[in-house]
Protein backbone atom coordinates (compact mmCIF):
# COMPACT_ATOMS: atom_id res chain seq x y z
CA UNK A 1 0.00 0.00 0.00
CA UNK A 2 1.19 3.12 -0.86
CA UNK A 3 2.47 6.49 1.57
CA UNK A 4 -0.28 9.30 1.31
CA UNK A 5 1.55 10.96 3.94
CA UNK A 6 5.22 10.77 6.46
CA UNK A 7 6.16 12.75 9.41
CA UNK A 8 10.03 12.31 10.24
CA UNK A 9 11.69 13.95 12.90
CA UNK A 10 9.29 16.99 12.92
CA UNK A 11 9.86 19.98 15.20
CA UNK A 12 7.56 22.73 14.28
CA UNK A 13 7.86 26.36 14.70
CA UNK A 14 5.20 27.03 17.17
CA UNK A 15 5.37 29.42 20.02
CA UNK A 16 4.35 28.03 22.97
CA UNK A 17 4.68 24.44 21.51
CA UNK A 18 2.59 21.46 23.09
CA UNK A 19 4.86 19.10 21.80
CA UNK A 20 7.86 17.95 23.83
CA UNK A 21 9.73 15.44 21.22
CA UNK A 22 9.88 15.50 16.98
CA UNK A 23 6.64 14.00 15.59
CA UNK A 24 6.53 10.69 13.67
CA UNK A 25 3.39 9.40 11.79
CA UNK A 26 3.34 7.31 8.47
CA UNK A 27 -0.49 6.96 7.18
CA UNK A 28 -0.84 4.37 4.06
CA UNK A 29 -3.44 5.56 1.37
CA UNK A 30 -6.85 4.44 1.96
CA UNK A 31 -6.08 4.49 5.92
CA UNK A 32 -8.81 6.44 7.89
CA UNK A 33 -7.17 7.27 10.86
CA UNK A 34 -8.35 9.16 14.14
CA UNK A 35 -6.51 10.80 16.04
CA UNK A 36 -7.58 11.20 19.84
CA UNK A 37 -6.34 13.16 23.04
CA UNK A 38 -7.48 15.09 25.54
CA UNK A 39 -8.43 18.98 25.74
CA UNK A 40 -5.15 20.93 25.24
CA UNK A 41 -3.27 17.71 23.90
CA UNK A 42 -2.39 19.45 21.03
CA UNK A 43 -4.67 17.57 18.29
CA UNK A 44 -5.72 20.50 16.25
CA UNK A 45 -1.76 21.90 16.36
CA UNK A 46 -1.06 18.87 14.97
CA UNK A 47 -3.66 19.06 12.24
CA UNK A 48 -2.51 21.93 11.09
CA UNK A 49 1.63 21.07 11.32
CA UNK A 50 -0.03 18.55 8.67
CA UNK A 51 -1.35 21.12 6.86
CA UNK A 52 1.41 23.00 6.22
CA UNK A 53 0.71 26.05 8.27
CA UNK A 54 3.75 26.03 10.04
CA UNK A 55 7.94 25.88 9.08
CA UNK A 56 9.76 23.06 10.36
CA UNK A 57 12.57 23.96 12.94
CA UNK A 58 13.91 20.40 11.85
CA UNK A 59 12.58 16.89 10.02
CA UNK A 60 10.61 16.78 7.11
CA UNK A 61 6.92 16.65 5.70
CA UNK A 62 6.33 14.39 2.81
CA UNK A 63 3.07 14.18 0.31
CA UNK A 64 4.21 11.94 -2.27
CA UNK A 65 0.53 13.06 -4.45
CA UNK A 66 2.56 15.98 -3.92
CA UNK A 67 5.84 15.90 -4.44
CA UNK A 68 4.40 14.43 -7.86
CA UNK A 69 2.62 17.38 -8.57
CA UNK A 70 5.19 19.49 -7.97
CA UNK A 71 7.42 17.74 -10.04
CA UNK A 72 4.79 17.79 -13.26
CA UNK A 73 5.30 21.72 -12.98
CA UNK A 74 9.14 21.67 -12.81
CA UNK A 75 9.16 19.81 -15.83
CA UNK A 76 6.68 22.10 -17.76
CA UNK A 77 8.14 25.14 -16.72
CA UNK A 78 5.00 26.51 -15.04
CA UNK A 79 6.40 27.24 -11.73
CA UNK A 80 4.35 30.30 -11.67
CA UNK A 81 1.84 28.47 -11.63
CA UNK A 82 2.42 25.78 -8.58
CA UNK A 83 -0.13 25.13 -6.46
CA UNK A 84 -0.01 25.27 -2.58
CA UNK A 85 -0.32 21.95 -0.58
CA UNK A 86 -3.33 24.21 1.40
CA UNK A 87 -4.87 23.64 -2.10
CA UNK A 88 -5.49 19.45 -1.32
CA UNK A 89 -5.83 19.38 2.01
CA UNK A 90 -8.65 20.91 4.03
CA UNK A 91 -9.62 20.89 7.82
CA UNK A 92 -12.97 21.30 9.04
CA UNK A 93 -13.69 22.41 13.00
CA UNK A 94 -16.55 24.10 15.11
CA UNK A 95 -14.03 27.56 14.48
CA UNK A 96 -14.42 26.60 10.34
CA UNK A 97 -18.20 28.41 10.45
CA UNK A 98 -15.76 31.90 10.38
CA UNK A 99 -15.54 30.75 6.93
CA UNK A 100 -19.30 30.65 6.03
CA UNK A 101 -20.04 34.33 7.02
CA UNK A 102 -18.36 37.01 9.35
CA UNK A 103 -19.73 36.76 12.34
CA UNK A 104 -17.00 38.50 14.26
CA UNK A 105 -19.12 41.84 12.76
CA UNK A 106 -21.95 40.06 13.94
CA UNK A 107 -23.53 39.80 17.54
CA UNK A 108 -25.20 37.28 19.49
CA UNK A 109 -28.58 38.83 19.40
CA UNK A 110 -28.75 39.79 15.79
CA UNK A 111 -29.22 35.91 15.37
CA UNK A 112 -33.03 36.47 16.75
CA UNK A 113 -33.80 39.85 14.97
CA UNK A 114 -36.12 39.28 12.06
CA UNK A 115 -35.37 42.98 10.05
CA UNK A 116 -31.05 42.33 10.88
CA UNK A 117 -30.78 38.79 9.77
CA UNK A 118 -32.32 39.42 6.39
CA UNK A 119 -28.61 41.24 5.40
CA UNK A 120 -27.10 37.53 6.41
CA UNK A 121 -26.58 35.56 2.86
CA UNK A 122 -28.89 32.47 1.92
CA UNK A 123 -27.39 29.01 1.84
CA UNK A 124 -28.16 28.89 -1.79
CA UNK A 125 -25.38 32.35 -2.16
CA UNK A 126 -22.96 30.54 -0.19
CA UNK A 127 -22.65 28.14 -2.81
CA UNK A 128 -22.80 30.47 -5.78
CA UNK A 129 -19.98 29.24 -8.35
CA UNK A 130 -20.23 25.68 -7.29
CA UNK A 131 -22.33 23.18 -9.72
CA UNK A 132 -24.64 21.49 -7.38
CA UNK A 133 -25.76 19.29 -9.86
CA UNK A 134 -28.18 16.25 -8.67
CA UNK A 135 -26.16 13.86 -10.43
CA UNK A 136 -22.46 15.11 -9.42
CA UNK A 137 -19.90 13.50 -8.16
CA UNK A 138 -20.85 13.88 -4.46
CA UNK A 139 -24.69 13.45 -4.77
CA UNK A 140 -25.17 10.32 -2.72
CA UNK A 141 -23.36 12.44 0.25
CA UNK A 142 -25.31 15.23 -0.45
CA UNK A 143 -28.61 13.48 -0.40
CA UNK A 144 -27.73 12.03 3.03
CA UNK A 145 -26.84 15.37 4.21
CA UNK A 146 -30.02 17.15 3.24
CA UNK A 147 -28.29 19.83 1.51
CA UNK A 148 -30.94 20.49 -0.70
CA UNK A 149 -33.46 21.40 2.09
CA UNK A 150 -31.26 23.80 3.55
CA UNK A 151 -30.72 25.78 0.25
CA UNK A 152 -33.60 28.95 0.87
CA UNK A 153 -32.56 29.35 4.43
CA UNK A 154 -30.14 32.36 5.90
CA UNK A 155 -26.95 31.29 7.06
CA UNK A 156 -27.19 32.74 10.81
CA UNK A 157 -30.14 31.19 11.69
CA UNK A 158 -28.62 27.57 10.75
CA UNK A 159 -28.02 25.84 13.81
CA UNK A 160 -24.26 24.37 14.20
CA UNK A 161 -25.17 21.51 13.27
CA UNK A 162 -26.71 22.27 9.96
CA UNK A 163 -23.66 24.91 9.70
CA UNK A 164 -21.10 21.84 9.76
CA UNK A 165 -23.19 19.89 6.80
CA UNK A 166 -22.81 23.43 4.53
CA UNK A 167 -19.10 22.84 5.48
CA UNK A 168 -18.85 19.25 4.57
CA UNK A 169 -20.27 19.85 1.17
CA UNK A 170 -18.40 23.34 -0.22
CA UNK A 171 -15.39 21.38 0.77
CA UNK A 172 -16.26 18.54 -0.80
CA UNK A 173 -17.07 20.79 -3.88
CA UNK A 174 -13.36 21.88 -3.84
CA UNK A 175 -12.07 18.46 -4.74
CA UNK A 176 -9.08 17.82 -1.72
CA UNK A 177 -6.95 15.18 -1.56
CA UNK A 178 -7.95 15.17 2.04
CA UNK A 179 -9.78 16.53 4.57
CA UNK A 180 -9.01 16.49 8.31
CA UNK A 181 -13.07 16.88 10.53
CA UNK A 182 -12.04 17.77 13.86
CA UNK A 183 -14.83 17.02 16.48
CA UNK A 184 -17.19 15.84 13.58
CA UNK A 185 -20.12 14.99 15.50
CA UNK A 186 -19.99 17.79 17.89
CA UNK A 187 -23.85 19.23 18.77
CA UNK A 188 -25.13 16.59 16.39
CA UNK A 189 -28.44 14.91 17.57
CA UNK A 190 -28.53 10.91 16.83
CA UNK A 191 -29.87 11.19 13.53
CA UNK A 192 -27.70 13.69 11.96
CA UNK A 193 -24.85 12.00 13.85
CA UNK A 194 -25.98 8.49 11.94
CA UNK A 195 -26.34 10.67 8.45
CA UNK A 196 -23.27 12.21 8.98
CA UNK A 197 -21.17 8.83 10.05
CA UNK A 198 -23.03 7.49 7.12
CA UNK A 199 -21.44 9.77 4.76
CA UNK A 200 -18.35 9.65 6.21
CA UNK A 201 -18.10 6.12 5.22
CA UNK A 202 -19.25 6.97 2.24
CA UNK A 203 -16.53 9.38 2.03
CA UNK A 204 -13.62 6.72 3.30
CA UNK A 205 -14.47 4.64 -0.19
CA UNK A 206 -13.68 7.65 -2.54
CA UNK A 207 -10.32 8.81 -3.62
CA UNK A 208 -10.30 11.25 -0.59
CA UNK A 209 -8.39 10.22 2.07
CA UNK A 210 -9.49 10.74 5.90
CA UNK A 211 -8.30 11.71 9.03
CA UNK A 212 -10.49 12.53 12.43
CA UNK A 213 -9.65 14.66 15.76
CA UNK A 214 -11.75 13.14 18.60
CA UNK A 215 -11.60 13.75 22.51
CA UNK A 216 -12.75 10.52 22.71
CA UNK A 217 -13.06 6.77 21.93
CA UNK A 218 -17.23 7.47 22.22
CA UNK A 219 -16.60 9.25 19.27
CA UNK A 220 -14.78 7.94 16.72
CA UNK A 221 -16.71 7.52 13.09
CA UNK A 222 -17.28 4.11 12.30
CA UNK A 223 -14.92 4.11 9.25
CA UNK A 224 -12.02 4.55 11.68
CA UNK A 225 -9.15 1.80 11.38
CA UNK A 226 -6.27 2.91 12.57
CA UNK A 227 -5.72 5.42 15.87
CA UNK A 228 -3.21 7.61 17.38
CA UNK A 229 -3.18 9.05 20.47
CA UNK A 230 -1.52 12.52 21.49
CA UNK A 231 -0.40 13.04 25.41
CA UNK A 232 1.99 14.37 27.05
CA UNK A 233 3.29 16.44 24.45
CA UNK A 234 3.82 13.15 22.00
CA UNK A 235 2.71 10.49 20.26
CA UNK A 236 1.90 7.98 22.47
CA UNK A 237 0.65 4.85 20.16
CA UNK A 238 -0.41 4.48 16.70
CA UNK A 239 -2.11 1.21 15.61
CA UNK A 240 -5.27 -0.16 14.19
CA UNK A 241 -8.61 0.74 15.73
CA UNK A 242 -9.75 -3.04 16.60
CA UNK A 243 -5.86 -3.40 18.91
CA UNK A 244 -5.94 0.18 19.97
CA UNK A 245 -9.80 1.18 21.28
CA UNK A 246 -10.42 -1.09 24.08
CA UNK A 247 -7.10 -0.25 26.06
CA UNK A 248 -7.87 3.48 25.59
CA UNK A 249 -11.23 3.04 27.41
CA UNK A 250 -9.85 1.39 30.40
CA UNK A 251 -7.29 4.27 31.21
CA UNK A 252 -8.63 7.09 29.63
CA UNK A 253 -11.39 8.60 32.62
CA UNK A 254 -10.24 9.36 35.59
CA UNK A 255 -13.34 10.04 37.80
CA UNK A 256 -11.73 12.15 40.86
CA UNK A 257 -14.47 13.16 43.11
CA UNK A 258 -14.24 17.27 43.66
CA UNK A 259 -15.92 19.87 46.18
CA UNK A 260 -17.31 22.66 45.71
CA UNK A 261 -17.49 25.65 48.27
CA UNK A 262 -20.14 27.80 47.84
CA UNK A 263 -19.71 29.44 51.22
CA UNK A 264 -17.30 32.00 48.67
CA UNK A 265 -19.30 33.38 46.31
CA UNK A 266 -21.50 35.88 47.03
CA UNK A 267 -24.46 35.14 49.96
CA UNK A 268 -27.32 37.18 48.56
CA UNK A 269 -30.76 37.17 50.76
CA UNK A 270 -33.06 34.34 49.19
CA UNK A 271 -35.69 36.10 46.58
CA UNK A 272 -39.13 35.17 47.01
CA UNK A 273 -40.78 34.07 44.34
CA UNK A 274 -42.57 31.07 43.08
CA UNK A 275 -42.32 30.50 39.22
CA UNK A 276 -38.80 31.11 37.73
CA UNK A 277 -39.88 30.62 34.31
CA UNK A 278 -43.60 30.75 33.02
CA UNK A 279 -44.90 30.35 29.19
CA UNK A 280 -47.72 30.49 27.86
CA UNK A 281 -48.91 29.32 23.99
CA UNK A 282 -45.37 30.00 23.05
CA UNK A 283 -44.67 30.36 18.93
CA UNK A 284 -41.01 29.34 17.23
CA UNK A 285 -40.38 31.28 14.16
CA UNK A 286 -37.55 32.19 12.06
CA UNK A 287 -38.88 35.16 9.95
CA UNK A 288 -42.16 33.77 8.41
CA UNK A 289 -41.00 29.93 9.00
CA UNK A 290 -42.81 28.40 12.20
CA UNK A 291 -40.58 25.74 13.89
CA UNK A 292 -43.29 25.30 16.66
CA UNK A 293 -46.29 26.27 18.55
CA UNK A 294 -48.83 25.89 21.20
CA UNK A 295 -45.57 25.58 23.90
CA UNK A 296 -47.01 25.67 27.28
CA UNK A 297 -44.23 25.33 30.18
CA UNK A 298 -43.61 26.37 33.77
CA UNK A 299 -40.35 26.03 36.05
CA UNK A 300 -41.15 26.44 39.49
CA UNK A 301 -38.55 27.44 41.82
CA UNK A 302 -35.66 24.98 42.89
CA UNK A 303 -36.73 22.31 39.60
CA UNK A 304 -34.46 20.67 37.55
CA UNK A 305 -35.31 20.53 33.73
CA UNK A 306 -33.83 18.71 30.45
CA UNK A 307 -35.32 20.45 27.45
CA UNK A 308 -34.36 18.04 24.47
CA UNK A 309 -35.16 17.80 20.98
CA UNK A 310 -33.06 17.29 17.53
CA UNK A 311 -31.51 19.94 16.00
CA UNK A 312 -33.46 23.04 14.29
CA UNK A 313 -36.58 22.12 16.99
CA UNK A 314 -36.03 25.55 18.43
CA UNK A 315 -34.34 24.77 22.01
CA UNK A 316 -32.00 27.48 21.42
CA UNK A 317 -34.45 29.79 20.80
CA UNK A 318 -36.85 29.28 23.50
CA UNK A 319 -34.05 29.57 25.91
CA UNK A 320 -33.24 33.07 23.78
CA UNK A 321 -36.95 34.28 25.31
CA UNK A 322 -35.66 33.31 28.85
CA UNK A 323 -31.76 34.80 28.58
CA UNK A 324 -33.64 38.40 27.09
CA UNK A 325 -31.81 37.75 23.91
CA UNK A 326 -34.72 37.54 22.23
CA UNK A 327 -36.61 40.56 20.96
CA UNK A 328 -39.37 38.29 20.10
CA UNK A 329 -39.77 37.49 23.65
CA UNK A 330 -41.73 41.12 24.18
CA UNK A 331 -44.54 39.89 22.05
CA UNK A 332 -44.79 36.29 23.80
CA UNK A 333 -46.30 35.78 26.94
CA UNK A 334 -43.73 35.17 29.55
CA UNK A 335 -42.99 35.06 33.12
CA UNK A 336 -39.42 35.05 34.93
CA UNK A 337 -39.62 34.97 38.34
CA UNK A 338 -43.18 35.76 38.69
CA UNK A 339 -42.97 38.82 36.53
CA UNK A 340 -44.40 39.17 33.70
CA UNK A 341 -42.36 39.92 30.70
CA UNK A 342 -42.24 43.60 29.78
CA UNK A 343 -43.34 45.75 32.64
CA UNK A 344 -40.42 47.76 33.18
CA UNK A 345 -37.65 45.16 34.18
CA UNK A 346 -34.33 46.18 32.23
CA UNK A 347 -32.86 42.72 30.40
CA UNK A 348 -30.01 43.38 33.26
CA UNK A 349 -32.55 42.31 35.67
CA UNK A 350 -33.30 39.43 34.36
CA UNK A 351 -29.97 38.34 33.24
CA UNK A 352 -28.10 39.36 36.77
CA UNK A 353 -30.30 36.21 37.93
CA UNK A 354 -29.72 33.74 35.30
CA UNK A 355 -26.51 32.17 34.45
CA UNK A 356 -25.91 30.46 30.64
CA UNK A 357 -23.78 28.91 28.04
CA UNK A 358 -24.26 27.86 24.93
CA UNK A 359 -22.68 26.82 21.61
CA UNK A 360 -24.54 29.87 19.81
CA UNK A 361 -22.64 31.87 22.40
CA UNK A 362 -19.25 29.80 22.12
CA UNK A 363 -19.60 31.47 18.24
CA UNK A 364 -19.69 34.82 18.84
CA UNK A 365 -17.31 35.15 21.97
CA UNK A 366 -14.50 36.41 19.74
CA UNK A 367 -12.48 38.94 22.76
CA UNK A 368 -8.55 38.94 22.80
CA UNK A 369 -8.81 38.59 26.34
CA UNK A 370 -7.18 36.41 28.90
CA UNK A 371 -9.38 33.47 29.99
CA UNK A 372 -9.41 35.15 33.34
CA UNK A 373 -11.21 37.75 32.45
CA UNK A 374 -13.72 35.81 30.30
CA UNK A 375 -14.65 34.61 33.91
CA UNK A 376 -14.50 37.66 34.90
CA UNK A 377 -17.67 39.09 32.50
CA UNK A 378 -19.54 36.16 33.71
CA UNK A 379 -20.45 38.67 36.89
CA UNK A 380 -21.87 41.54 34.53
CA UNK A 381 -23.25 39.57 31.46
CA UNK A 382 -21.35 40.46 28.94
CA UNK A 383 -19.41 39.52 25.84
CA UNK A 384 -15.87 41.24 27.01
CA UNK A 385 -15.16 42.49 29.94
CA UNK A 386 -15.88 46.49 29.95
CA UNK A 387 -15.88 46.85 34.21
CA UNK A 388 -13.43 46.55 37.04
CA UNK A 389 -13.72 43.25 39.11
CA UNK A 390 -13.58 43.81 42.88
CA UNK A 391 -10.87 41.18 44.59
CA UNK A 392 -13.50 39.20 45.88
CA UNK A 393 -14.78 38.91 42.25
CA UNK A 394 -11.28 38.00 40.85
CA UNK A 395 -10.66 35.56 43.56
CA UNK A 396 -14.20 33.61 42.69
CA UNK A 397 -13.24 33.28 39.15
CA UNK A 398 -9.90 31.97 39.58
CA UNK A 399 -10.84 29.44 42.28
CA UNK A 400 -13.46 28.25 39.58
CA UNK A 401 -10.35 27.66 37.09
CA UNK A 402 -8.50 25.83 40.30
CA UNK A 403 -12.18 23.84 40.92
CA UNK A 404 -12.00 22.79 36.63
CA UNK A 405 -8.66 22.11 36.81
CA UNK A 406 -7.45 24.92 34.33
CA UNK A 407 -5.74 27.21 36.37
CA UNK A 408 -2.75 26.83 33.41
CA UNK A 409 -5.00 28.97 31.01
CA UNK A 410 -5.72 32.11 33.34
CA UNK A 411 -3.42 34.36 31.53
CA UNK A 412 -3.75 32.81 28.30
CA UNK A 413 -5.52 34.80 25.65
CA UNK A 414 -8.94 33.10 25.01
CA UNK A 415 -8.82 32.90 21.19
CA UNK A 416 -5.18 30.94 21.38
CA UNK A 417 -6.28 27.61 23.45
CA UNK A 418 -8.51 25.06 21.89
CA UNK A 419 -12.52 24.91 21.49
CA UNK A 420 -12.27 22.07 24.11
CA UNK A 421 -10.75 25.12 26.48
CA UNK A 422 -12.85 27.40 25.55
CA UNK A 423 -15.66 25.44 26.43
CA UNK A 424 -14.60 25.05 29.70
CA UNK A 425 -13.66 28.55 30.88
CA UNK A 426 -17.27 29.45 29.60
CA UNK A 427 -18.48 26.75 31.04
CA UNK A 428 -16.70 28.53 34.52
CA UNK A 429 -18.13 32.20 33.22
CA UNK A 430 -21.98 30.58 33.46
CA UNK A 431 -21.24 29.62 36.97
CA UNK A 432 -19.07 32.91 38.19
CA UNK A 433 -22.33 34.36 40.12
CA UNK A 434 -23.75 30.83 41.33
CA UNK A 435 -27.39 31.98 39.80
CA UNK A 436 -30.44 31.18 40.69
CA UNK A 437 -31.28 29.83 37.37
CA UNK A 438 -28.57 27.93 35.43
CA UNK A 439 -29.19 27.33 31.82
CA UNK A 440 -26.95 24.98 29.70
CA UNK A 441 -27.45 24.66 26.25
CA UNK A 442 -25.10 21.47 25.10
CA UNK A 443 -22.73 22.19 27.91
CA UNK A 444 -19.71 19.64 27.37
CA UNK A 445 -19.07 19.59 23.43
CA UNK A 446 -16.14 18.51 22.58
CA UNK A 447 -15.00 17.83 26.33
CA UNK A 448 -12.46 14.89 26.87
CA UNK A 449 -13.98 12.47 29.04
CA UNK A 450 -11.85 13.52 32.76
CA UNK A 451 -13.25 16.86 31.73
CA UNK A 452 -16.88 16.19 31.06
CA UNK A 453 -16.92 14.26 34.35
CA UNK A 454 -15.50 16.93 36.22
CA UNK A 455 -18.06 19.47 34.54
CA UNK A 456 -21.10 16.72 35.39
CA UNK A 457 -19.54 16.61 39.31
CA UNK A 458 -19.74 20.65 39.02
CA UNK A 459 -23.33 20.71 38.11
CA UNK A 460 -24.45 18.08 40.57
CA UNK A 461 -23.02 20.13 43.76
CA UNK A 462 -24.64 23.47 42.23
CA UNK A 463 -27.92 21.45 41.62
CA UNK A 464 -27.76 19.98 45.57
CA UNK A 465 -27.55 23.80 46.90
CA UNK A 466 -31.79 24.96 48.23
CA UNK A 467 -33.87 26.21 45.61
CA UNK A 468 -31.33 26.75 42.70
CA UNK A 469 -33.14 26.30 39.30
CA UNK A 470 -31.64 24.35 36.11
CA UNK A 471 -32.58 23.92 32.32
CA UNK A 472 -30.00 21.68 31.13
CA UNK A 473 -29.97 20.81 27.28
CA UNK A 474 -28.11 17.83 25.46
CA UNK A 475 -28.37 15.34 23.02
CA UNK A 476 -26.68 12.40 24.70
CA UNK A 477 -29.14 10.51 27.80
CA UNK A 478 -26.12 9.82 29.85
CA UNK A 479 -25.08 13.64 30.00
CA UNK A 480 -28.01 14.67 32.42
CA UNK A 481 -27.71 14.90 35.84
CA UNK A 482 -29.18 12.81 38.37
CA UNK A 483 -30.65 15.57 39.75
CA UNK A 484 -33.41 16.01 36.55
CA UNK A 485 -36.53 14.86 37.14
CA UNK A 486 -38.86 16.87 34.48
CA UNK A 487 -38.63 16.74 30.54
CA UNK A 488 -39.55 18.74 27.97
CA UNK A 489 -39.15 17.72 24.56
CA UNK A 490 -39.75 19.67 21.39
Amino acid sequence: MKTFLCLQNVVPRLYESPFTEPLNWEIKKDEVWSVMGKNGSGKTLFSQVICGQYNLIEGELHYPFFEKIKSDYLESGETDKMPHLKEFIKLVSFNSVYSIADFKEMYYQQRFNSMETEWSPSVEEFFTGYNLNPSGKYHDIFEILNIDKLLTRRLIQLSSGELRKLLIAKVLLEKPRMIIFDNPFIGLDASSCKQLDEAFYQLSKSDIQLIFLVPSPNDLPSATSHMLELADGKVMAAKECCFFKPELEKRLLNKTDISIDWSRFPQHAPTAYKIAVKMENIEIFYGKQVIAKGINWEIKKGEKWALLGPNGSGKSTLLSYIFADNPQAYSKKLTLFDRERGTGESIWDIKKRIGFTSSEMHLYYRENVSCLKVVESGFFDSIGLYRQCSAEQTQIAEYLLEVLKITHLKNRSFLNISSGEQRLVLFARSLVKNPELLILDEPFHGLDDENKNRCLQVVKLYCKQPDKSLIFVTHHQEEIPDSVDRYLKL
